[in-house]
């Protein structure tokens, strides 16, 4: 189950299985992509919070439900298809234009560890715990972009070290790795008062500062990205928030932003 609940302009998104410690099954593949789909084009809504429900914050795929939803097809098409479409749950929180900050606690496995380094900042517990037991089970670490995104985020060598060892990485070991933004008692509370932080600045620039960092991570050089950093700014004069963030400046006062 994936609940849904919106309030003052942060959504947050909650894993809802904590008997199963929210392993993810393919209903909430389906609903969590649902959600997502809806975040694109949902003005109302400037940061989304993603959260799991009791001990853990998700234990990755269920793997109790088997490899893949029945089907007419053959055993290795309904494995892609399904790898497919977790792998747009990825997509889908890049790709939304709101920051999302996760929420972590306890385990942090597998296809949550894809899920958490797709978040634009992460929260962490004390309790929090990235699991990558890929290597231990006969996969290799290249699950749902875990390949692409860790070693942009920490570094090759640091990647592959927790990759080749299937190493549990702790709260503490993932703040002083840059995997997390910061450790809070309640996460949830951490992430509520960060998400918070976001809302007082631009709108426009918290999405087009998330467009910006996504493209730089495939940008083939400094002078394209220049040239996006530059049409980005300028549409930024056009906006009567850019005089109220002007104004609010000069007159030494938090600046009230309306999405204009």
């Amino acid at each position: 189950m994936v609940l849904f609940d919106r309030r003052d302009g942060v959504a947050t998104i909650t894993l809802s299985r904590p008997e199963r410690l929210n392993a993810v099954t393919y209903d909430d593949t389906v609903e969590l992509l649902r959600i997502l789909t809806g975040l694109k084009d949902d003005t109302a809504t400037k940061v989304v919070v993603l959260t799991g429900e009791g001990r853990a914050f998700c234990a990755g795929m269920d793997i109790q439900q088997g490899e893949a939803e029945p089907s007419d097809e053959g055993r290795v098409q309904r494995i892609y298809r399904n790898m497919v479409r977790a792998g747009e749950l990825v997509l889908g929180l890049r790709e939304i234009p709101q920051p999302v900050v996760a929420a972590l606690h306890g385990p942090v496995v597998g296809m949550a560890f894809s899920l958490a380094l797709a978040c634009d900042l992460r929260v962490a517990s004390p309790t929090t715990r990235f699991v990558s037991p890929f290597l231990k089970l006969g996969f290799s670490a290249g699950d749902l972009g875990l390949s692409w995104m860790l070693p942009r985020l920490i570094g090759t060598a640091r990647a592959g070290e927790i990759f080749y060892r299937a190493q549990t990485v702790g709260a503490e070991r993932a703040l002083e790795l840059g995997l997390v933004t910061e450790i809070a008692e309640d996460d949830l509370a951490g992430a509520r008062a960060l998400a918070a932080e976001l809302m007082t600045r631009s709108p426009f620039g918290l999405r087009h500062t998330k467009e910006l960092l996504n493209l730089a991570m495939d940008a083939p050089g400094l002078r394209t990205h220049l040239a996006m950093e530059n049409r980005t700014q300028t549409m930024a004069f056009l906006t009567e928030d850019l005089k109220e963030g002007f104004a609010a400046t000069m007159e030494k006062r938090e600046p009230r932003f309306r999405d204009h």
